[in-house]
């Protein structure tokens, strides 16, 4: 089958070549993608290629001569260099319809951005037949999850995340309430776990191509930002949650998947019955050992004995130092303990 192009055209190599980087290394497009930094080249390749998507910077833009170019492109997106208003960019004379076919976005920001922007657009267009919904997949989730608070479940599951992603494809996925990782990983994020839920619910056909500028990477652990606003969680059933899950999974193609669970979470039970293994963390306290003895009866009751049956107890030795940084759980004790967990429990 014949790809459909998207072709970049930049004379400031840098910026051509960075872009072009990000959207292989992080972006699946259905699309063959070409790099131009001279424009006689793309128009020349124009002339004989048609264009599904065409990003430009506006300098190069305005080198373009030949008028047969903007007729071969499908859907182009000037980057704008200059202070001047976007309408004065966009091919006059050609109706309503070259103007939605040509948008404008400014260039000094991050490619995520850009990226973003350009795939609202293509995901938006009533042209675009997306994906199938993805659920083949062998993905084995595993579940972290405890009753019992400050316990280091999070730095664990980063911990057991990152070193699985040393050798497979690991994907994080973290659902409590106020995770507070954005701000100590010192990063700020345009979409999360709710964005990503909408997309589903609302057109699962386009999340393979929305999904991939969502995704962030810390110490080599693929993740997705976690909800900024949670008042919407409790609105999403435990199915949809296992759905979207497998679906991130399919199209990711993860071997492994995380997830870091609380108690806020619908459906919390649902999802701890479809993960392959669960690890609780304990503590030696009364309170603890109260709440876990609580938590088990409840499971008892509940006629959810296999939730039982997969979990693994963990009682952590007294580390003397933690990790300083949330992209670095590789190193240190708790790494050190999380690497036997994987050697004789995940691998067995």
């Amino acid at each position: 089958m014949t790809h459909k192009i998207m072709a970049i055209c930049d004379t400031e190599e840098g910026y051509a070549f960075r872009m072009a980087e990000y959207l292989l290394e992080k972006v699946k497009l259905p699309y063959a993608l070409h790099l131009f930094t001279a424009v006689e080249e793309l128009e020349k390749f124009a002339g004989r290629e048609k264009i599904e998507i065409l990003l430009i910077a506006e300098s190069a833009w305005r080198l373009i001569k030949e008028e047969y170019i903007r007729t071969q492109v499908a859907q182009m997106f000037i980057l704008q260099e200059s202070g001047e208003p976007a309408q004065t960019l966009i091919p006059q004379g050609s109706g309503e319809a070259k103007r939605e076919d040509t948008r404008c976005i400014s260039k000094y920001q991050s490619p995520e951005i850009v990226v973003q922007e350009i795939l609202n657009v293509i995901a938006d267009g009533s042209g675009w037949k997306g994906c199938p919904e993805a659920t083949d997949t062998a993905v084995k989730l595993i579940g972290i999850y405890s009753p019992v608070k400050r316990c280091l479940q999070t730095s664990f599951a980063l911990s057991l995340g990152q070193l699985l992603a040393k050798e497979h494809k690991t994907m994080y996925l973290n659902f409590e309430m106020y995770s507070g990782l954005g701000e100590l990983l010192r990063r700020e994020y345009q979409t999360d776990m709710l964005d990503v839920m909408y997309y589903f619910q609302s057109a699962r056909e386009k999340l393979a191509l929305r999904l991939p500028s969502v995704i962030q990477n810390a110490g080599g652990l693929d993740y997705i930002p976690p909800m900024q606003y949670s008042l919407g969680i409790k609105e999403v059933p435990g199915e949809q949650w296992l759905a979207l899950c497998r679906n991130i999974a399919a199209i990711g193609e993860y071997e492994y998947m995380i997830l870091d669970l609380d108690d806020g979470i619908d459906g919390l039970f649902d999802l701890l019955k479809s993960c392959q293994k669960i690890y609780t963390i304990t503590k030696e306290d009364p309170f603890a050992q109260a709440k876990l003895r609580q938590y088990e009866r409840m499971l008892q009751q509940g006629e959810l004995g296999e939730i039982s049956e997969k979990t693994v107890k963990c009682r952590f030795p007294i580390f003397q130092e933690l990790p300083g940084s949330l992209d670095m759980m590789t190193h240190g004790e708790l790494a050190g303990y999380v690497k036997s967990i994987i050697k004789e429990d995940i691998y067995e």
